[in-house]
């Protein structure tokens, strides 16, 4: 049996406007494979960000989708720089190495929070709330979170954003997401 190939993570995509970072865990095959963060088409990333702005997204090409998120003071990265893994389920990560985190404050000067996309980002909320802004946990957009529907999370996600002051042009009511946004944990 051969060993897992060691895998390097995607580039940061952050501006010094950005106000909120997205922190994934790692990209999944199909991202790595296209060099586009959340490239899988059953990830809910582009379409719930896409419900919120009342942007055709998924439509888009991706380096207009990437504009879209400077637009709206939204950056993305992951906590791992890389990993060995197969397949794409973060259960599957080994060996990881962490992402120079405490750079976002440099590379971000704008920066009022941290969003964690899912629970093995969310394992690293200690390093950023060393940075002196809000963690928020989001449910994770992943095709693998099949228990939280589309509108559920695009109601959870969109509080996050709103409360962060990322524009929200749509409010999304779903149920299991209190009337603060808030993300049973």
């Amino acid at each position: 049996m051969n060993a897992p190939q060691r895998l390097r993570g995607l580039p940061p995509v952050l501006a010094p406007t950005t106000r909120l970072v997205v922190l994934g865990s790692f990209p999944s095959v199909a991202s790595l494979q296209a060099g586009q963060y959340y490239a899988h088409p059953r990830n809910h990333f582009w379409a719930i960000l896409g419900a919120l702005w009342a942007l055709p997204l998924t439509d888009w090409p991706y380096a207009r989708r990437l504009e879209a998120l400077h637009e709206h003071g939204v950056g993305l990265w992951d906590v791992y720089a890389e990993c060995e893994r197969e397949g794409s389920l973060d259960t599957a990560i080994r060996a990881p190495r962490l992402n120079d985190l405490a750079s976002l404050r440099q590379q971000c000067p704008a920066l009022r929070a941290i969003a964690h996309n899912g629970g093995e980002s969310w394992r690293h909320a200690r390093l950023t709330r060393a940075l002196g802004v809000p963690v928020e946990r989001l449910p994770s957009s992943s095709p693998a979170n099949a228990s939280w529907t589309l509108a559920r999370k695009t109601a959870a996600w969109g509080a996050v954003l709103a409360r962060h002051g990322v524009p929200v042009r749509v409010t999304v009511v779903a149920e299991g997401v209190d009337g603060a946004g808030a993300v049973p944990r």
